[in-house]
């Protein structure tokens, strides 16, 4: 079982253009399609297509319309009740990959109601091989949320995976969650320097930028640091070993999701037994995968190029 947590989930919208993006202009979308977001859910999704147990945790009440997705597509889920519906995200997705985001900031959580949503975290996260906190978190819930659920949970035995950012990385850090996946921006907001920077060198061939900054950051937290670097592959650190794995060649469609089907892929590698470079070879053939799918379809086990996804250890 992996138990994901989405504190903030999302219908996510995307509109495909037939030409570029043009400020100010009239534009005709080529394309339309509504499907179930935020990062966790993208998680989920990705693991119960590969033919594993999980269940997606999010706040939302019955009758909102992103529960219908879900239902739509199979996922299993829990929820806790709040008012309001679940925000709506757009996407424009550009022919050539390009895709710009607008970001609701989500329905508030009362304290009641974020206690209640603590409790179902507990409760189902019992036996559960992961529980994976991702994405960012609604208006009422303080950055330092996240590190109270680790808490909780390393108390029972759970193994905590994080992908988030801005305020809520900063202070879950110190929490020492087993796993955290940034991106090279995230890298950076943790041990200072640039990320454009990180992920050009790296992209330019030079990734010791971003493995050193990866080195700093798992020996901070005592745990394993899945660094996605875009177009360029991903590192994966744990202790003193560090491992690069190479984008395999695919044609951009979208890019939204793709870093979180790289964490299911990662978690379905480790539940199949693999480890080191070949499970971070298994999350980049994820996350190139999901970039060549439409809007934030997460790939299933046929969409895969893992012959593509060369890895080597660095240290």
């Amino acid at each position: 079982m992996i138990v994901t947590v989405t504190a903030n989930p999302s219908v996510d919208r995307t509109i495909e253009l037939a030409g570029r993006l043009e400020r100010g202009e009239v534009l005709r979308a080529a394309k339309v399609r509504s499907q179930p977001g935020g990062k966790g859910i993208n998680v989920a999704r990705a693991v119960t297509g590969a033919g594993l147990e999980s269940v997606a945790l999010l706040p939302a009440r019955d009758t909102d319309p992103l529960l219908s997705l879900l239902d739509d597509t199979a996922q299993p889920y829990r929820t806790v009740a709040v008012d309001g519906e679940v925000r709506t995200n757009l996407t424009i997705a550009e022919p050539d990959g390009t895709t710009t985001k607008l970001n609701e900031p989500g329905t508030r959580l009362t304290e009641g109601q974020l206690a209640q949503f603590t409790d179902l975290i507990a409760e189902s996260a019992a036996g559960a091989d992961w529980v994976a906190l991702c994405g960012s978190l609604p208006p009422g819930v303080p950055a330092q949320w996240y590190g109270s659920v680790i808490e909780r949970l390393h108390h029972t035995g759970r193994r905590v995976a994080v992908d988030t950012s801005g305020a809520p990385l900063l202070a879950v850090a110190g929490f020492r969650p087993d796993l955290l996946k940034p991106n090279a921006f995230e890298l950076a907001e943790l041990t200072g320097g640039d990320g454009r920077l990180l992920e050009e060198a790296a992209e330019n061939g030079d990734l010791e930028p971003a493995a050193d900054a990866a080195r700093e950051l798992a020996a901070r937290t005592r745990g394993t640091v899945l660094t996605t670097l875009g177009a360029a592959g991903a590192l994966l650190t744990d202790g003193p070993n560090t491992w690069f794995a190479q984008t395999p060649p695919v044609r951009v469609r979208s890019t939204v999701g793709a870093g979180d089907s790289a964490l299911a892929g990662y978690l379905i590698a480790l539940h199949r037994g693999a480890a080191g470079g070949a499970a971070l070879a298994h999350a980049v053939a994820y996350g190139s995968a999901a970039a060549a799918l439409p809007g934030t379809t997460p790939p299933l086990p046929e969409h895969l190029d893992l012959a593509g996804a060369v890895h080597r250890q660095l240290t």
